[in-house]
Protein backbone atom coordinates (compact mmCIF):
# COMPACT_ATOMS: atom_id res chain seq x y z
CA UNK A 1 0.00 0.00 0.00
CA UNK A 2 1.28 3.44 -0.86
CA UNK A 3 2.07 5.99 1.81
CA UNK A 4 -0.29 8.84 1.00
CA UNK A 5 1.06 11.08 3.73
CA UNK A 6 -2.16 11.20 5.78
CA UNK A 7 -0.64 11.24 9.27
CA UNK A 8 -3.91 10.90 11.18
CA UNK A 9 -5.65 8.37 8.94
CA UNK A 10 -6.16 4.85 10.23
CA UNK A 11 -4.39 2.08 8.41
CA UNK A 12 -6.77 0.75 5.77
CA UNK A 13 -7.04 -2.71 4.24
CA UNK A 14 -7.00 -1.26 0.71
CA UNK A 15 -6.11 1.93 -1.09
CA UNK A 16 -9.14 1.62 -3.36
CA UNK A 17 -12.37 -0.35 -3.26
CA UNK A 18 -14.19 -0.39 -6.60
CA UNK A 19 -17.91 -1.18 -6.53
CA UNK A 20 -19.08 -2.50 -9.89
CA UNK A 21 -17.66 -5.25 -12.09
CA UNK A 22 -18.58 -3.96 -15.51
CA UNK A 23 -16.15 -2.62 -18.08
CA UNK A 24 -15.57 0.67 -16.26
CA UNK A 25 -15.13 -0.89 -12.82
CA UNK A 26 -12.72 -3.59 -14.00
CA UNK A 27 -10.90 -1.04 -16.16
CA UNK A 28 -10.39 1.23 -13.15
CA UNK A 29 -9.26 -1.72 -11.01
CA UNK A 30 -6.69 -2.72 -13.64
CA UNK A 31 -5.35 0.81 -14.10
CA UNK A 32 -5.11 1.45 -10.36
CA UNK A 33 -3.43 -1.88 -9.61
CA UNK A 34 -0.90 -1.20 -12.35
CA UNK A 35 0.02 2.11 -10.70
CA UNK A 36 0.85 0.39 -7.42
CA UNK A 37 -2.42 0.82 -5.53
CA UNK A 38 -3.88 -1.96 -3.42
CA UNK A 39 -7.30 -2.66 -4.94
CA UNK A 40 -10.43 -4.64 -4.14
CA UNK A 41 -13.28 -4.91 -6.64
CA UNK A 42 -16.73 -6.24 -5.77
CA UNK A 43 -19.60 -7.01 -8.13
CA UNK A 44 -23.02 -8.11 -6.91
CA UNK A 45 -23.51 -10.57 -9.79
CA UNK A 46 -21.21 -12.09 -12.42
CA UNK A 47 -18.49 -9.93 -13.93
CA UNK A 48 -19.95 -8.07 -16.91
CA UNK A 49 -23.32 -9.56 -16.07
CA UNK A 50 -25.37 -6.47 -16.91
CA UNK A 51 -24.81 -3.56 -19.31
CA UNK A 52 -21.26 -4.51 -20.30
CA UNK A 53 -22.32 -7.83 -21.86
CA UNK A 54 -25.44 -6.40 -23.54
CA UNK A 55 -23.82 -4.05 -26.05
CA UNK A 56 -23.79 -4.19 -29.85
CA UNK A 57 -20.28 -5.71 -29.54
CA UNK A 58 -18.72 -2.71 -31.28
CA UNK A 59 -15.76 -0.46 -30.60
CA UNK A 60 -16.59 2.57 -32.68
CA UNK A 61 -16.43 6.29 -32.83
CA UNK A 62 -20.18 6.58 -33.20
CA UNK A 63 -20.82 7.85 -36.70
CA UNK A 64 -24.33 9.00 -35.76
CA UNK A 65 -22.99 11.16 -32.90
CA UNK A 66 -21.63 13.55 -35.54
CA UNK A 67 -25.24 14.57 -36.24
CA UNK A 68 -25.43 15.67 -32.61
CA UNK A 69 -22.21 17.71 -33.07
CA UNK A 70 -20.54 15.58 -30.39
CA UNK A 71 -17.16 15.84 -32.12
CA UNK A 72 -15.20 15.53 -28.87
CA UNK A 73 -16.76 12.16 -28.02
CA UNK A 74 -16.27 10.86 -31.56
CA UNK A 75 -12.62 11.94 -31.59
CA UNK A 76 -11.95 10.26 -28.23
CA UNK A 77 -13.70 7.08 -29.29
CA UNK A 78 -11.91 6.88 -32.64
CA UNK A 79 -8.52 7.22 -30.97
CA UNK A 80 -9.45 4.51 -28.51
CA UNK A 81 -10.74 2.25 -31.27
CA UNK A 82 -7.26 2.13 -32.79
CA UNK A 83 -5.55 1.53 -29.44
CA UNK A 84 -7.92 -1.27 -28.48
CA UNK A 85 -7.58 -3.01 -31.83
CA UNK A 86 -3.84 -2.96 -31.32
CA UNK A 87 -3.85 -4.03 -27.66
CA UNK A 88 -6.44 -6.81 -27.83
CA UNK A 89 -6.25 -8.43 -31.29
CA UNK A 90 -7.63 -11.69 -29.90
CA UNK A 91 -11.03 -10.39 -28.73
CA UNK A 92 -11.24 -7.38 -31.07
CA UNK A 93 -10.97 -7.01 -34.82
CA UNK A 94 -11.51 -4.41 -37.54
CA UNK A 95 -14.91 -4.60 -39.20
CA UNK A 96 -16.08 -2.96 -42.41
CA UNK A 97 -19.57 -1.44 -42.45
CA UNK A 98 -21.83 -0.85 -45.42
CA UNK A 99 -24.30 2.01 -45.29
CA UNK A 100 -27.04 1.86 -47.96
CA UNK A 101 -27.87 5.34 -49.21
CA UNK A 102 -31.52 6.30 -48.81
CA UNK A 103 -31.70 9.89 -50.12
CA UNK A 104 -35.08 10.65 -48.53
CA UNK A 105 -33.51 10.07 -45.09
CA UNK A 106 -30.08 11.71 -45.38
CA UNK A 107 -28.67 13.47 -48.45
CA UNK A 108 -25.45 12.18 -49.98
CA UNK A 109 -23.51 15.35 -49.12
CA UNK A 110 -24.32 14.89 -45.42
CA UNK A 111 -23.13 11.28 -45.40
CA UNK A 112 -19.95 12.14 -47.35
CA UNK A 113 -19.20 15.00 -44.96
CA UNK A 114 -19.78 12.78 -41.96
CA UNK A 115 -17.52 10.04 -43.30
CA UNK A 116 -14.81 12.57 -44.14
CA UNK A 117 -14.84 13.73 -40.52
CA UNK A 118 -14.97 10.14 -39.32
CA UNK A 119 -11.87 9.30 -41.35
CA UNK A 120 -9.93 12.35 -40.19
CA UNK A 121 -10.88 13.16 -36.60
CA UNK A 122 -8.25 10.66 -35.41
CA UNK A 123 -5.22 9.03 -36.94
CA UNK A 124 -5.97 5.59 -38.44
CA UNK A 125 -3.44 2.87 -37.65
CA UNK A 126 -5.50 -0.27 -38.21
CA UNK A 127 -8.74 0.79 -39.90
CA UNK A 128 -9.06 1.64 -43.59
CA UNK A 129 -10.69 4.76 -45.11
CA UNK A 130 -14.30 5.10 -46.27
CA UNK A 131 -15.43 5.07 -49.90
CA UNK A 132 -18.57 4.94 -52.03
CA UNK A 133 -19.81 1.57 -53.31
CA UNK A 134 -22.31 0.20 -55.82
CA UNK A 135 -24.56 -2.71 -54.87
CA UNK A 136 -24.51 -5.32 -57.62
CA UNK A 137 -26.97 -8.07 -58.54
CA UNK A 138 -25.73 -10.41 -55.84
CA UNK A 139 -26.25 -7.84 -53.11
CA UNK A 140 -28.40 -9.11 -50.20
CA UNK A 141 -30.21 -5.76 -50.17
CA UNK A 142 -33.46 -5.01 -51.94
CA UNK A 143 -33.06 -4.00 -55.56
CA UNK A 144 -34.06 -0.36 -55.06
CA UNK A 145 -30.88 0.15 -53.02
CA UNK A 146 -28.24 0.76 -55.68
CA UNK A 147 -25.44 2.56 -53.89
CA UNK A 148 -24.00 3.36 -50.51
CA UNK A 149 -20.82 3.82 -48.56
CA UNK A 150 -18.33 1.62 -46.77
CA UNK A 151 -16.24 2.57 -43.73
CA UNK A 152 -14.31 0.97 -40.87
CA UNK A 153 -15.02 0.39 -37.21
CA UNK A 154 -14.33 -2.52 -34.90
CA UNK A 155 -15.90 -5.54 -33.19
CA UNK A 156 -15.33 -6.66 -29.60
CA UNK A 157 -16.32 -9.61 -27.45
CA UNK A 158 -17.63 -7.32 -24.72
CA UNK A 159 -18.14 -9.86 -21.93
CA UNK A 160 -14.70 -11.35 -22.43
CA UNK A 161 -13.20 -7.86 -22.36
CA UNK A 162 -14.54 -7.42 -18.82
CA UNK A 163 -13.16 -10.77 -17.65
CA UNK A 164 -9.75 -10.06 -19.15
CA UNK A 165 -9.60 -6.68 -17.43
CA UNK A 166 -10.35 -8.43 -14.15
CA UNK A 167 -7.70 -11.06 -14.85
CA UNK A 168 -5.18 -8.35 -15.55
CA UNK A 169 -6.06 -6.55 -12.32
CA UNK A 170 -5.75 -9.76 -10.31
CA UNK A 171 -2.35 -10.50 -11.84
CA UNK A 172 -1.24 -7.10 -10.52
CA UNK A 173 -2.42 -7.87 -7.00
CA UNK A 174 -6.07 -6.76 -6.98
CA UNK A 175 -8.69 -8.81 -5.17
CA UNK A 176 -11.67 -9.58 -7.40
CA UNK A 177 -14.95 -10.57 -5.72
CA UNK A 178 -17.86 -11.33 -8.06
CA UNK A 179 -21.23 -12.15 -6.53
CA UNK A 180 -20.38 -9.89 -3.62
CA UNK A 181 -22.71 -6.97 -2.95
CA UNK A 182 -21.74 -3.77 -1.18
CA UNK A 183 -24.58 -3.23 1.30
CA UNK A 184 -23.20 -0.28 3.26
CA UNK A 185 -20.37 2.26 3.12
CA UNK A 186 -19.55 5.09 5.49
CA UNK A 187 -16.69 7.45 6.23
CA UNK A 188 -15.00 7.07 9.58
CA UNK A 189 -11.76 8.61 10.84
CA UNK A 190 -10.46 9.47 7.40
CA UNK A 191 -11.24 6.17 5.69
CA UNK A 192 -14.18 4.28 4.23
CA UNK A 193 -15.68 1.27 6.02
CA UNK A 194 -17.32 -0.93 3.39
CA UNK A 195 -19.69 -3.77 4.27
CA UNK A 196 -19.83 -6.61 1.75
CA UNK A 197 -22.18 -9.59 1.51
CA UNK A 198 -21.38 -12.77 -0.39
CA UNK A 199 -24.47 -13.38 -2.51
CA UNK A 200 -23.99 -17.16 -2.46
CA UNK A 201 -23.10 -17.87 1.17
CA UNK A 202 -24.66 -14.86 2.87
CA UNK A 203 -21.38 -14.15 4.66
CA UNK A 204 -20.97 -10.48 5.64
CA UNK A 205 -17.61 -8.81 6.15
CA UNK A 206 -16.24 -5.29 6.46
CA UNK A 207 -13.19 -3.90 4.70
CA UNK A 208 -11.61 -0.47 4.95
CA UNK A 209 -10.17 1.65 2.17
CA UNK A 210 -8.83 5.12 1.61
CA UNK A 211 -10.85 5.78 -1.55
CA UNK A 212 -14.18 4.39 -2.72
CA UNK A 213 -15.14 4.18 -6.41
CA UNK A 214 -18.78 3.97 -7.48
CA UNK A 215 -18.70 2.35 -10.93
CA UNK A 216 -22.08 0.65 -10.72
CA UNK A 217 -23.49 1.81 -14.06
CA UNK A 218 -27.31 1.77 -13.92
CA UNK A 219 -27.10 1.61 -10.11
CA UNK A 220 -24.84 4.66 -9.68
CA UNK A 221 -27.66 6.81 -8.24
CA UNK A 222 -29.23 4.07 -6.13
CA UNK A 223 -25.84 3.33 -4.53
CA UNK A 224 -25.85 6.87 -3.16
CA UNK A 225 -29.35 6.43 -1.71
CA UNK A 226 -29.22 2.87 -0.47
CA UNK A 227 -25.56 2.26 0.42
CA UNK A 228 -23.84 5.59 1.11
CA UNK A 229 -26.96 7.35 2.48
CA UNK A 230 -26.29 10.46 0.45
CA UNK A 231 -27.70 12.30 -2.55
CA UNK A 232 -26.27 11.81 -6.02
CA UNK A 233 -24.55 14.84 -7.60
CA UNK A 234 -25.90 13.94 -11.04
CA UNK A 235 -28.97 12.36 -12.54
CA UNK A 236 -28.75 9.61 -15.09
CA UNK A 237 -31.19 8.51 -17.74
CA UNK A 238 -31.74 4.76 -18.02
CA UNK A 239 -32.16 3.67 -21.62
CA UNK A 240 -32.87 0.09 -22.62
CA UNK A 241 -31.15 -1.32 -25.68
CA UNK A 242 -32.23 -4.68 -27.09
CA UNK A 243 -30.80 -7.00 -29.73
CA UNK A 244 -31.94 -10.07 -31.59
CA UNK A 245 -29.93 -12.87 -33.20
CA UNK A 246 -31.31 -14.42 -36.38
CA UNK A 247 -30.02 -16.79 -39.10
CA UNK A 248 -27.37 -15.07 -41.20
CA UNK A 249 -28.91 -12.47 -43.51
CA UNK A 250 -25.98 -12.47 -45.92
CA UNK A 251 -22.73 -14.34 -46.55
CA UNK A 252 -20.32 -11.42 -46.86
CA UNK A 253 -17.96 -10.49 -43.99
CA UNK A 254 -19.15 -6.87 -43.79
CA UNK A 255 -21.65 -5.51 -41.30
CA UNK A 256 -24.49 -3.19 -42.32
CA UNK A 257 -25.67 0.04 -40.76
CA UNK A 258 -29.29 0.70 -41.70
CA UNK A 259 -31.08 4.04 -41.60
CA UNK A 260 -34.67 4.16 -40.42
CA UNK A 261 -37.48 6.65 -40.91
CA UNK A 262 -37.34 7.76 -37.26
CA UNK A 263 -33.74 8.94 -37.64
CA UNK A 264 -32.27 5.99 -35.74
CA UNK A 265 -29.86 3.42 -37.14
CA UNK A 266 -29.74 -0.35 -36.72
CA UNK A 267 -26.65 -2.53 -37.04
CA UNK A 268 -26.62 -5.95 -38.71
CA UNK A 269 -23.40 -7.69 -37.68
CA UNK A 270 -22.02 -11.11 -38.66
CA UNK A 271 -22.21 -13.20 -35.48
CA UNK A 272 -20.94 -16.66 -34.51
CA UNK A 273 -20.39 -17.59 -38.19
CA UNK A 274 -23.99 -18.57 -39.02
CA UNK A 275 -26.00 -15.75 -37.44
CA UNK A 276 -26.63 -12.02 -37.71
CA UNK A 277 -26.77 -9.78 -34.64
CA UNK A 278 -29.38 -7.03 -35.06
CA UNK A 279 -29.69 -3.97 -32.81
CA UNK A 280 -30.10 -1.80 -31.00
CA UNK A 281 -33.20 -0.07 -29.71
CA UNK A 282 -33.32 3.06 -27.51
CA UNK A 283 -36.20 2.96 -25.04
CA UNK A 284 -36.44 4.95 -21.81
CA UNK A 285 -36.49 2.57 -18.86
CA UNK A 286 -37.71 3.04 -15.29
CA UNK A 287 -37.89 -0.51 -13.96
CA UNK A 288 -35.48 -2.85 -12.18
CA UNK A 289 -32.22 -2.91 -14.15
CA UNK A 290 -31.53 -6.45 -12.93
CA UNK A 291 -34.70 -7.67 -14.66
CA UNK A 292 -34.73 -6.44 -18.23
CA UNK A 293 -35.93 -8.15 -21.41
CA UNK A 294 -36.83 -7.29 -24.98
CA UNK A 295 -40.42 -6.24 -25.61
CA UNK A 296 -42.73 -7.23 -28.46
CA UNK A 297 -42.56 -3.65 -29.77
CA UNK A 298 -38.74 -3.79 -29.89
CA UNK A 299 -38.81 -7.11 -31.73
CA UNK A 300 -41.25 -5.73 -34.28
CA UNK A 301 -39.14 -2.58 -34.66
CA UNK A 302 -35.90 -4.45 -35.38
CA UNK A 303 -37.61 -6.89 -37.75
CA UNK A 304 -39.29 -4.05 -39.65
CA UNK A 305 -35.94 -2.32 -40.21
CA UNK A 306 -34.11 -5.37 -41.53
CA UNK A 307 -37.07 -6.51 -43.62
CA UNK A 308 -37.24 -3.05 -45.23
CA UNK A 309 -33.62 -3.49 -46.38
CA UNK A 310 -32.84 -7.15 -47.01
CA UNK A 311 -34.13 -9.53 -49.63
CA UNK A 312 -34.27 -12.27 -47.01
CA UNK A 313 -37.36 -11.68 -44.91
CA UNK A 314 -37.22 -12.63 -41.25
CA UNK A 315 -40.01 -13.44 -38.78
CA UNK A 316 -40.03 -13.55 -35.01
CA UNK A 317 -40.10 -17.35 -35.17
CA UNK A 318 -36.56 -17.28 -36.55
CA UNK A 319 -35.07 -15.38 -33.60
CA UNK A 320 -32.65 -17.75 -31.86
CA UNK A 321 -31.65 -15.41 -29.02
CA UNK A 322 -32.34 -11.94 -27.73
CA UNK A 323 -30.79 -9.86 -24.99
CA UNK A 324 -31.34 -6.47 -23.42
CA UNK A 325 -29.28 -4.11 -21.29
CA UNK A 326 -29.83 -0.80 -19.55
CA UNK A 327 -27.42 2.00 -20.43
CA UNK A 328 -26.83 4.71 -17.82
CA UNK A 329 -26.64 7.94 -19.82
CA UNK A 330 -26.13 11.46 -18.57
CA UNK A 331 -29.54 13.08 -18.14
CA UNK A 332 -29.14 16.15 -20.36
CA UNK A 333 -32.88 16.85 -20.78
CA UNK A 334 -32.98 15.70 -24.40
CA UNK A 335 -36.42 14.59 -25.55
CA UNK A 336 -35.43 11.42 -27.40
CA UNK A 337 -33.44 8.63 -25.75
CA UNK A 338 -31.38 8.23 -28.93
CA UNK A 339 -30.15 11.84 -28.56
CA UNK A 340 -28.86 11.48 -24.99
CA UNK A 341 -25.09 11.85 -24.75
CA UNK A 342 -22.93 8.72 -24.59
CA UNK A 343 -20.10 10.65 -22.97
CA UNK A 344 -19.18 10.35 -19.30
CA UNK A 345 -18.52 12.47 -16.22
CA UNK A 346 -16.35 11.72 -13.20
CA UNK A 347 -17.28 13.24 -9.85
CA UNK A 348 -14.76 13.35 -7.00
CA UNK A 349 -16.27 14.07 -3.57
CA UNK A 350 -13.99 14.77 -0.59
CA UNK A 351 -16.73 15.85 1.81
CA UNK A 352 -17.94 19.25 2.90
CA UNK A 353 -14.69 20.00 4.72
CA UNK A 354 -12.69 19.09 1.62
CA UNK A 355 -10.41 16.61 3.36
CA UNK A 356 -12.52 13.50 3.92
CA UNK A 357 -11.92 10.06 2.37
CA UNK A 358 -12.56 10.49 -1.37
CA UNK A 359 -15.54 9.07 -3.22
CA UNK A 360 -15.15 8.88 -7.00
CA UNK A 361 -18.30 8.24 -9.04
CA UNK A 362 -18.65 7.37 -12.71
CA UNK A 363 -21.66 8.67 -14.63
CA UNK A 364 -22.35 7.53 -18.20
CA UNK A 365 -19.79 6.22 -20.65
CA UNK A 366 -19.60 3.71 -23.48
CA UNK A 367 -17.56 0.56 -23.93
CA UNK A 368 -15.20 2.08 -26.52
CA UNK A 369 -13.98 4.74 -24.10
CA UNK A 370 -13.62 2.52 -21.02
CA UNK A 371 -9.79 2.76 -21.04
CA UNK A 372 -9.51 6.55 -21.10
CA UNK A 373 -12.37 6.77 -18.60
CA UNK A 374 -10.44 4.41 -16.30
CA UNK A 375 -7.22 6.33 -16.82
CA UNK A 376 -8.90 9.64 -16.04
CA UNK A 377 -10.59 8.14 -12.98
CA UNK A 378 -7.30 6.98 -11.48
CA UNK A 379 -5.70 10.33 -12.38
CA UNK A 380 -8.34 11.93 -10.13
CA UNK A 381 -6.85 10.03 -7.21
CA UNK A 382 -3.34 11.47 -7.49
CA UNK A 383 -4.07 14.05 -4.83
CA UNK A 384 -4.71 11.20 -2.42
CA UNK A 385 -1.95 8.94 -3.72
CA UNK A 386 0.87 11.23 -4.92
CA UNK A 387 3.31 8.34 -5.07
CA UNK A 388 1.31 6.21 -7.48
CA UNK A 389 2.70 5.30 -10.88
CA UNK A 390 2.20 7.02 -14.21
CA UNK A 391 -0.31 6.21 -16.95
CA UNK A 392 0.48 2.84 -18.50
CA UNK A 393 -2.49 1.18 -20.21
CA UNK A 394 -2.36 2.85 -23.65
CA UNK A 395 0.27 0.52 -25.05
CA UNK A 396 -0.04 -2.56 -22.86
CA UNK A 397 -1.83 -5.58 -24.35
CA UNK A 398 -4.67 -7.12 -22.42
CA UNK A 399 -4.16 -10.63 -21.00
CA UNK A 400 -3.75 -13.07 -23.88
CA UNK A 401 -3.26 -10.26 -26.39
CA UNK A 402 0.52 -10.24 -26.78
CA UNK A 403 0.35 -11.66 -30.29
CA UNK A 404 1.47 -10.38 -33.68
CA UNK A 405 -1.91 -10.97 -35.29
CA UNK A 406 -4.79 -13.39 -34.93
CA UNK A 407 -3.80 -15.26 -38.10
CA UNK A 408 -0.19 -15.61 -36.97
CA UNK A 409 -1.32 -16.85 -33.58
CA UNK A 410 -3.70 -19.39 -35.11
CA UNK A 411 -0.78 -20.73 -37.13
CA UNK A 412 1.25 -21.07 -33.91
CA UNK A 413 -1.60 -22.92 -32.23
CA UNK A 414 -1.96 -25.27 -35.18
CA UNK A 415 1.75 -26.05 -35.05
CA UNK A 416 1.60 -26.77 -31.30
CA UNK A 417 -1.74 -28.60 -31.22
CA UNK A 418 -2.15 -30.15 -34.66
CA UNK A 419 -4.86 -32.44 -33.28
CA UNK A 420 -7.20 -29.53 -32.58
CA UNK A 421 -10.11 -29.25 -35.05
CA UNK A 422 -10.06 -25.94 -36.91
CA UNK A 423 -13.33 -24.78 -35.33
CA UNK A 424 -11.90 -25.19 -31.83
CA UNK A 425 -8.57 -23.66 -32.80
CA UNK A 426 -10.28 -20.55 -34.17
CA UNK A 427 -12.52 -20.12 -31.15
CA UNK A 428 -9.68 -20.56 -28.68
CA UNK A 429 -7.52 -18.04 -30.54
CA UNK A 430 -10.27 -15.42 -30.68
CA UNK A 431 -11.56 -15.95 -27.14
CA UNK A 432 -8.37 -16.47 -25.17
CA UNK A 433 -5.32 -15.58 -27.22
CA UNK A 434 -2.24 -16.94 -25.43
CA UNK A 435 -4.32 -17.74 -22.32
CA UNK A 436 -5.60 -20.90 -24.01
CA UNK A 437 -2.20 -22.50 -23.34
CA UNK A 438 -3.26 -22.66 -19.70
CA UNK A 439 -5.72 -25.45 -20.45
CA UNK A 440 -4.15 -26.85 -23.64
CA UNK A 441 -0.55 -27.19 -22.47
CA UNK A 442 0.50 -30.82 -22.13
CA UNK A 443 -2.50 -32.16 -24.03
CA UNK A 444 -1.78 -34.51 -26.92
CA UNK A 445 -5.32 -35.25 -28.12
CA UNK A 446 -8.95 -34.34 -27.59
CA UNK A 447 -9.16 -37.12 -25.00
CA UNK A 448 -6.74 -35.14 -22.82
CA UNK A 449 -9.31 -32.33 -22.59
CA UNK A 450 -11.61 -34.53 -20.54
CA UNK A 451 -15.29 -35.16 -21.10
CA UNK A 452 -16.79 -33.76 -24.29
CA UNK A 453 -19.85 -31.68 -23.40
CA UNK A 454 -21.05 -30.50 -26.80
CA UNK A 455 -19.96 -28.58 -29.88
CA UNK A 456 -16.38 -27.39 -29.09
CA UNK A 457 -16.72 -27.45 -25.28
CA UNK A 458 -14.69 -29.89 -23.17
CA UNK A 459 -14.21 -30.35 -19.45
CA UNK A 460 -10.70 -28.82 -19.38
CA UNK A 461 -12.00 -25.48 -20.62
CA UNK A 462 -14.82 -25.51 -18.07
CA UNK A 463 -12.34 -26.19 -15.27
CA UNK A 464 -10.18 -23.30 -16.47
CA UNK A 465 -13.18 -20.94 -16.56
CA UNK A 466 -14.17 -21.89 -13.02
CA UNK A 467 -10.71 -21.63 -11.51
CA UNK A 468 -9.30 -18.63 -13.37
CA UNK A 469 -12.24 -16.67 -14.82
CA UNK A 470 -14.76 -16.75 -11.94
CA UNK A 471 -17.41 -18.76 -13.84
CA UNK A 472 -19.94 -20.40 -11.51
CA UNK A 473 -23.02 -21.18 -13.60
CA UNK A 474 -23.80 -22.56 -17.02
CA UNK A 475 -25.08 -19.11 -17.99
CA UNK A 476 -21.68 -17.59 -17.13
CA UNK A 477 -19.99 -20.04 -19.49
CA UNK A 478 -22.53 -20.25 -22.30
CA UNK A 479 -23.47 -16.58 -22.67
CA UNK A 480 -20.62 -14.47 -21.24
CA UNK A 481 -17.35 -16.44 -21.29
CA UNK A 482 -18.50 -17.73 -24.69
CA UNK A 483 -21.60 -17.77 -26.89
CA UNK A 484 -21.83 -21.57 -26.91
CA UNK A 485 -25.40 -21.25 -25.67
CA UNK A 486 -26.29 -20.81 -29.35
CA UNK A 487 -24.81 -24.19 -30.19
CA UNK A 488 -25.48 -26.59 -27.29
CA UNK A 489 -28.64 -28.66 -26.82
CA UNK A 490 -30.60 -28.81 -23.57
CA UNK A 491 -29.18 -32.28 -22.94
CA UNK A 492 -25.63 -30.99 -23.41
CA UNK A 493 -26.30 -28.05 -21.07
CA UNK A 494 -27.46 -30.54 -18.43
CA UNK A 495 -24.11 -32.36 -18.81
CA UNK A 496 -22.28 -29.05 -18.40
CA UNK A 497 -24.18 -28.34 -15.19
CA UNK A 498 -23.26 -31.74 -13.78
CA UNK A 499 -19.59 -31.15 -14.54
CA UNK A 500 -19.79 -27.65 -13.04
CA UNK A 501 -21.29 -29.03 -9.85
CA UNK A 502 -18.50 -31.58 -9.57
CA UNK A 503 -15.75 -29.00 -10.15
CA UNK A 504 -17.22 -26.57 -7.63
CA UNK A 505 -17.46 -29.30 -4.99
CA UNK A 506 -13.81 -30.25 -5.47
CA UNK A 507 -12.59 -26.68 -4.98
CA UNK A 508 -9.07 -27.58 -6.02
CA UNK A 509 -6.86 -24.77 -7.40
CA UNK A 510 -6.46 -25.03 -11.14
CA UNK A 511 -2.84 -23.92 -11.09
Amino acid sequence: MLDIGAKDALDADFDVVVIGGGVNGTGIALDAAGRGLKVLLCEMNDLGGATSSASSKLIHGGLRYLEQYDFGLVRKALKERERLLRNAPHIMRPLRFRLPHRPHLRPAWMIRAGLFLYDNLARRLVSGPSHAIRFREKSPLKREMHCGYEYSDGWVDDARLVVLLARGAKALGAEIHPRTKCIAARREAGIWLVTLRNQQTGEVLTRSCRTLVNATGPWVESLFREVIDSSSPHSIRLVKGSHIVVPRLHDAPEAYILQNQDGRIVFVIPFEDVYSLVGTTDVDFDGDATDVAISRDEIDYLLSVINAHFMTQTTSNEIVWSYSGVRPLMDDDTTKAQMASRDYELELDVGQAGNEAPLLSVFGGKITTYRILSEAAVDHLRGTFPGMGERWTARNPLPGGAIESIDAFKAELEASYSWLPNKMLSRFARSYGTLCHQFLSGCQSLDDLGQHIGDTLYEAEVRYLVELEWARTSEDILWRRSKLGLHLTLKEIAVLEQILESILLQKTPYD
